[in-house]
């Protein structure tokens, strides 16, 4: 991370310390895990190989659950757990990312820029591990149990029938947590694991109401900020909505090409997604 965001140690919220094995310490980058905790949260989990389909639900969930101010759970690794944070961000929603290594570095390094938009955004980037504790294959499975515990309620949206993502189910029901599974086609590997979680009693999730009414929240909207069609869009939406309105100034934090630049930021206007202020200054829609 850059230098300016500094990981520290912070109190062990009461959450998680009525887990069968809490955590003994817990560092973190950015503020305010108190006050997200306050808020209804959603863990959203699954495979590292998504589906075309399993995107497109994750994608969907994610957006529609932050619009209505719920915090979004995951451990930001590749596949779900990414696509549901950049969901998030992208719609200015607040997101906790649980982390299987210590902070001083972000795993995988692909991420980074994605956990510096989670804290632009408000969200906190945790971890139990001290600096300089590798990403090892266990402490992926030891780091699910918070995920789980973090959040109410644990989304399954796509995964094969032996996962990584089982063992966070395991975890939230012995934590009581609600678990729920996005049902897939019945030929799919990758939709093996939802499927039996949904034969084993998991609640189905075809839609985002079906995980509001389980929380019981108000189908409440609130004001969305534009969704990225890609990932130029990503940086230039983020950029103006930091307050970069200027159009060459745009292009210089972008580090975009210049064809590549006036190509995003055309479509992003034709789209509606910004609007021109005059002088070359843009703003979002």
């Amino acid at each position: 991370m850059p230098t300016d965001y500094n990981y520290s140690n912070i109190p062990v919220p009461p959450l998680l310390k009525s887990l069968p094995d809490p955590p003994k310490t817990l560092y973190a980058i950015g503020e305010g895990l108190e006050a997200l905790l306050t808020k209804p949260r959603v863990a959203i989990v699954g495979t590292r190989k998504m589906s075309p389909y399993g995107k497109a639900i994750t994608e969907t969930l994610a957006y529609e659950l932050s619009r209505r101010g719920v915090v979004i759970v995951s451990g930001l690794a590749y596949g779900v757990d990414s696509c549901a944070h950049r969901a998030t961000v992208a719609t200015g929603g607040e997101a906790i990312a649980v982390l299987a290594n210590g902070l001083d570095q972000i795993y995988p390094a692909a991420h980074v820029q994605l956990a510096e938009q989670i804290i632009k955004e408000g969200g906190v980037i945790l971890s139990e591990y001290p600096a300089k504790t590798e990403p090892l294959a266990f402490r992926f499975l030891e780091r699910n149990r918070l995920i789980s515990g973090l959040a109410d309620a644990i989304v399954v949206t796509e995964a094969a029938e032996r996962s990584g993502t089982m063992n966070t189910t395991a975890h939230a029901l012995n934590q009581g947590k609600v678990v729920m599974a996005v049902p897939g086609n019945t030929t799919s590997l990758l939709s093996a694991g939802t499927n039996n979680l949904i034969k084993a009693g998991a609640i189905p999730v075809t839609s985002v109401e079906d995980i509001l009414a389980v929380l019981d929240l108000p189908d409440e909207v609130r004001t969305p900020k534009p969704i990225a069609a890609n990932q130029q869009e990503f940086i230039l939406l983020s950029l103006i909505g930091q307050g970069i309105t200027d159009g060459a100034e745009l292009l210089r934090h972008s580090d975009l090409s210049t064809a590549v630049f006036n190509q995003t930021l055309t479509m992003l206007e034709i789209t509606a997604k910004i609007k021109p202020l005059g002088g070359n200054h843009w703003t979002l829609c």
